[in-house]
């Protein structure tokens, strides 16, 4: 008899007192509880601690802002300007400190998913805080760029938090079971049945076999990566040559078979190019988020030591 998995719970019998079964439920019901909070992701961790958190920054902000007797109107050089200028400066020094994070494991309060799940909550903060710095005086100086530098890097991090809450199930539902490394194996032995196949064929055919053998599947810039589109894909011209076929060709086993393969072919390419594409999603909005940080930090000083020369 197969072993049952040990959940912590209080064995149940045909002899368990009522007692007994309604202790193994409540436990039961614990040690579910406890493998959901173990599994929970980082926007749910502790129970939307770092939203909460984010909310009460906010909410005080608000109050601060609309509760200041600044005259005539609250702008980013009085004491409220000051203020929220500072708490929003922190943040942004402090958050910028995730990808040194990354690389020091602990567990805890302060484990990678806290610190990723503060990351998103007091960054998507940052639009109150900054924005009320700024009493909403805009203009074409470093002050504006620093805080326009600031919305770029909160909007593609709100890209990232959605591309990792729905890719990662694409990603998986695309390859199956199979690895990357094995699907490119599946196409690889599709290629090599074509070229053994391709023959006995006259040169037409076998130059539409070739082009499509000789195409690099992962060909194509950023824009059909992130797309899935491939105008110029020689495997579907290989497909469209042949059922063009005459009607005795198509009777030609040989063609049959090449045929066969071509749309084997395609399947496996467009799997493994859903791939490339969910991968490129998953990593493209880094190539914005990080070098508009370093571009943000660097505006952001500029933007201190202006206002400290013209205090």
């Amino acid at each position: 008899m197969a072993s049952q998995p040990d959940t912590g719970a209080p064995a149940v019998t045909a002899a368990s007192t009522p007692a007994e079964i309604r202790a193994a439920v409540q436990k039961g019901r614990q040690t579910g509880r406890q493998a959901v909070s173990d599994h929970e992701g980082f926007l749910r961790h502790a129970k939307f601690r770092w939203l909460k958190i984010a909310v009460v920054l906010c909410v005080l902000s608000l109050i601060g802002y609309f509760g200041a007797d600044v005259k005539p109107r609250p702008n980013g050089g009085s004491w409220m300007g000051y203020t929220l200028g500072t708490i929003g400066a922190l943040l942004i020094v402090w958050l910028t400190l995730l990808g040194y994070r990354k690389r020091h494991m602990t567990r805890g309060a302060w484990s990678l998913k806290a610190w990723t799940s503060a990351h998103v909550y007091l960054g998507l903060s940052l639009i109150i805080v900054a924005t009320l710095h700024t009493g909403f005086q805009f203009g074409w100086n470093v002050h504006t760029l620093a805080y326009t530098l600031m919305m770029l890097v909160i909007l593609s991090g709100i890209f990232g938090i959605s591309a990792y809450a729905t890719l990662p199930q694409q990603l998986s539902a695309n390859r199956g079971e199979m690895t990357q490394g094995q699907m490119l194996d599946a196409l690889r032995a599709i290629d090599r049945q074509l070229h053994d196949a391709a023959q006995p064929l006259d040169r037409h055919y076998a130059d539409l076999v070739l082009a499509a053998l000789e195409q690099d599947p992962f060909e194509g810039r950023l824009f059909a990566r992130l797309t899935g589109h491939y105008p110029g894909c020689t495997t579907r011209a290989a497909v469209e040559g042949f059922n063009r076929a005459s009607l005795s060709e198509a009777r030609d086993p040989t063609i049959q078979r090449i045929e066969s393969l071509l749309q084997r072919r395609t399947s496996q390419l467009s799997l493994v190019r859903r791939h490339m594409r969910i991968r490129g999603l998953l990593e493209v909005w880094l190539y914005v988020h990080v070098p508009v940080t370093f571009a943000l930090l660097a505006a952001l000083t500029a933007h201190i030591i202006s206002v400290f020369y013209y205090w």
